[in-house]
């Protein structure tokens, strides 16, 4: 992997939305189905909204009815970063791009086979690359 991105809030202002700056830097969550990507069935590859990694790709993507966009698997554990997430009276694991500390969303052990992950991910974190054809 790159050399990890790190930049200021002010920096990550000046690149981001609003609510993408929510989400990612101050670690919010769109409301549920209510993003882009929820029920988005187009093929192609899911990268940081922030920075650009390739996160996720469609082959692992599902429905979950949580109504967020779930994975059962990222592209590599190596850049997804983990979490322990204490916050509002739940034990949760957060997942943030480990390139550049974007949040991203949480994962559960709640999935389908063969992990039994859902990673419950924000649109507003992602960008899809469609893949041709």
């Amino acid at each position: 992997m790159a050399e990890k991105i790190e930049k200021t809030p002010q920096e990550w202002k000046e690149v981001l939305t609003p609510d993408q700056f929510e989400v990612c830097i101050n670690k919010g969550t769109e409301p549920p189905f209510s993003g882009k990507y929820y029920k988005n069935k187009e093929k192609g590859t899911y990268k940081c909204v922030c920075c650009g990694e390739p996160l996720f790709t469609s082959e692992t993507k599902y429905d979950s009815g949580s109504g967020w966009p779930s994975f059962w698997k990222p592209l590599s554990d190596e850049k997804i970063e983990y979490i322990s997430d204490n916050a509002y009276g739940m034990v949760r694991t957060e997942v943030n791009c480990k390139k550049c500390g974007a949040h991203l969303g949480h994962v559960f052990d709640d999935g389908p086979k063969p992990t039994n992950l859902r990673y419950c991910i924000n649109s507003i974190s992602l960008d899809l690359e469609k893949k041709d054809g």
